[in-house]
């Protein structure tokens, strides 16, 4: 059963055999009125329109085609019109960051963690150094394993996680993974990882509304409107060491 969570929060069960913490990148890390994440897919659309010569409406359609269709816009364009991913990702990805402010609380609660920690992203490399470099906290994460990595094969294909775990060693059954999507959690879930379902504190009009529900589902362990209260939340409060006089 999902539990939700909403601070304050005492302490959050089921963590103590984790030793690897995955995260997803994009409205995972950041939140979304960063407005990070409507940048990228309005730079999609625009992509598209100038590819195929269509019109913002046009291309919007055809972009929610293939991302609905291939997982993502890219796998799509790859399959059917065998573009340039670079070209595409670079793109996309060419956006302003002036609204994401560095998150310091954030970085110490990640940083407690004990043990790995590691970004699996749809999106490129550069757009995740870029991201977690503006947030302060790339330096707690040994590594990014992007869409690159996956061979362009995007979550949540059962391959990309596999392909993962084997590149750097992670042992599912001592994981959790934090992921904005749903959908992208029935693998992890299925490879007996912890599960957290992150959700954004308030709707935010540029996503698709069914992508943003809380779901009551066997492959979300955990949900939370407030990533960093979470995290800090699955370590027991440090107690002051004693003192004689």
């Amino acid at each position: 059963m999902t539990q939700a969570f909403a601070p304050p929060f005492n302490a959050v069960p089921g963590f103590d055999h984790v030793e690897t913490w995955i995260f997803d990148l994009d409205n995972t890390l950041y939140p979304s009125h960063c407005r990070l994440w409507p940048q990228v897919d309005e730079r999609i659309t625009l992509f598209i329109g100038e590819l195929f010569g269509l019109d913002g409406m046009s291309a919007r359609a055809l972009q929610k085609y293939y991302y609905t269709r291939y997982g993502t816009t890219l796998k799509g364009l790859m399959d059917e019109h065998a573009i340039s991913p670079d070209e595409f990702l670079e793109f996309a990805h060419e956006i302003d960051l002036s609204l994401l402010d560095p998150d310091p609380d954030l970085g110490r609660a990640i940083e407690e963690l004990p043990g790995r920690k590691l970004i699996l992203t749809n999106g490129s490399r550069r757009h995740a150094e870029n991201v977690a470099g503006k947030l302060g906290i790339r330096d707690h994460f040994e590594e990014i394993f992007d869409i690159a990595a996956a061979d362009f094969v995007p979550k949540p294909e059962a391959r990309t996680y596999e392909r993962f775990l084997e590149l750097h060693g992670v042992d599912p059954a001592r994981a959790a993974m934090f992921e904005d999507l749903a959908k992208n959690l029935v693998v992890p879930h299925a490879l007996g990882m912890r599960t957290v379902l992150v959700l954004p504190r308030t709707p935010d009009p540029f996503r698709e509304a069914h992508e943003q529900e809380a779901v009551e589902a066997p492959f979300v362990d955990h949900s939370t409107t407030d990533l960093t209260s979470f995290l800090s939340a699955i370590l027991p409060p440090k107690t002051p060491p004693l003192t004689t006089l």
